[in-house]
């Protein structure tokens, strides 16, 4: 049997819902969350008053 030569190597997508970029995501939305606490908790009141 032969083997071949060169194995292929898989290309991340650029778009689209995927794992690593999901994760990215994810991430960033957690650190957007902690620094709203942080400016609320400095600020004494929530950013989103009428």
């Amino acid at each position: 049997m032969l083997e071949p030569k060169e194995i292929p190597q898989r290309r991340l997508p650029r778009y689209g819902f995927h794992g690593h970029t999901e994760k990215l995501n994810g991430r960033l939305a957690m650190l957007g969350f902690i620094a709203l606490l942080v400016v609320e908790f400095r600020l004494g009141h929530g950013l989103l008053i009428w």
